[in-house]
């Protein structure tokens, strides 16, 4: 039986308390304000690569690049609150406070950077998540108060707002152009550092982490550290590539970024809505191979096997069933589930899907709707 190499993820955000282990713009038009704003910040850079091009990007992109510090509340039960539901407050009352819960303010810090000129800002979800406080740090020594607009746990992305003016930002780059071996810089705030800058190359793309439930990840060599979430990925023409997410707990020099492509995809509705509507099938499954074909006594061994479905899911509506084999999605063959998820995650809510299953030695199709991911 081939070994098993776990590795343990840590998001990147850092906490005074603890650390923790371990998805506007499109393709619209800009104003002719933001094309202003951009070309201030994130313009082309000279063609020839020389000693001091990195210094050069760094001088002109950041300004946009922002540290991001938050407060939470975090409710802490009393050593004593056994004691105190089997004897009361009315039990020695000068010490009722000690029998109390108390709220204890719990302080976390990550990057971001700002991509348009109303003053919205990138970052990781869990940098914001829960948030009872967000202020921002700028170059230039402005402290902000930021709100949260909107946030998407599912690919850890968030976008805050601060009001201000003459704000610098960054232009966002095409990911899926990238090509490993390129240079990447990462700019960010680690362990507290503002405006640590860190580079390296391009190792990978379309990187998949299973524990995270994360896919499509850019990898790089480039130094990132705890603190260092939401900060920017950049390419030698100062453009946003990625968003730093994750690091390799007990690695050197492998991180991963989100790709900036798949923020383009859900900005405009995060920031109208608050939230993205994903769609949702409801269903448990995992990949066949030898020993699964076995037991089930198929054919052969491909397709994606149904572990369980969620009651009253779109997938139980439409008479998918525990054991069944999937063949197909929207006539795509299907030879993986993370194929499947892909499929999923470019549908929205309400619309068609067909699945075709094998099935007790046949094949068929069913077909239903899909709803929103509850």
């Amino acid at each position: 039986m081939k070994s098993k190499i776990f590795i343990t993820i840590f998001l990147l955000a850092s906490c005074d308390m603890a650390m923790s282990q371990i998805v506007a713009l499109g393709n619209a038009p800009k104003s002719p304000q933001e094309e202003k704003s951009s070309a201030q910040i994130s313009k082309a850079m000279p063609g020839d690569w020389g000693p001091n091009t990195i210094a050069d990007i760094v001088e002109n992109v950041g300004g946009a690049i922002v540290n991001i510090d938050i407060v939470k509340k975090v409710r802490v039960a009393s050593p004593f609150s056994n004691f105190n539901q089997n004897f009361g407050f009315d039990f020695m009352p000068e010490y009722r406070d000690y029998f109390r819960d108390r709220v204890v303010p719990q302080k976390g810090a990550g990057s971001g950077f700002i991509f348009g000129p109303k003053g919205h800002i990138l970052t990781n979800a869990h940098v914001v998540q829960g948030a009872d406080e967000i202020k921002v740090a700028l170059k230039d020594g402005r402290k902000l108060e930021a709100k949260i607009v909107g946030q998407d746990a599912s690919i850890d992305l968030a976008v805050i707002k601060v009001e201000a003016k003459d704000l610098p930002t960054l232009k966002l780059g095409d990911s899926e152009k990238i090509r490993p071996g390129e240079w990447a810089i990462a700019i960010g705030n680690p362990y507290g550092f503002a405006n640590t800058v860190t580079a390296g190359i391009i190792s990978a793309t379309h990187r998949e982490l299973a524990d995270l439930g994360k896919k499509n990840l850019i990898q790089t060599d480039a130094p990132i550290n705890p603190g260092n979430s939401g900060g920017p990925l950049l390419n030698t023409r100062g453009e946003v590539i990625g968003i730093n997410v994750a690091i390799v707990s007990g690695a050197q020099s492998i991180g991963f970024a989100i790709p900036i492509n798949a923020a383009k995809e859900i900005l405009d509705e995060l920031i109208k809505e608050g939230k993205v509507s994903r769609a949702w099938l409801g269903v448990y499954m995992r990949d066949v191979d030898e020993r699964i074909a076995a037991y089930l006594e198929l054919p052969m061994a491909e397709g994606v096997v149904v572990t369980d479905i969620v009651n009253d899911s779109p997938s139980q509506k439409m008479g998918l069933g525990k054991y069944d084999i999937i063949r197909a999605v929207n006539d795509k063959p299907i030879k993986s589930s993370s194929e499947i998820q892909e499929i999923i995650s470019q549908l929205k809510p309400k619309d068609e899907i067909s699945i075709e299953i094998y099935r007790e030695g046949h094949n068929q199709v069913l077909k239903g709707t899909l709803s929103e991911r509850p």
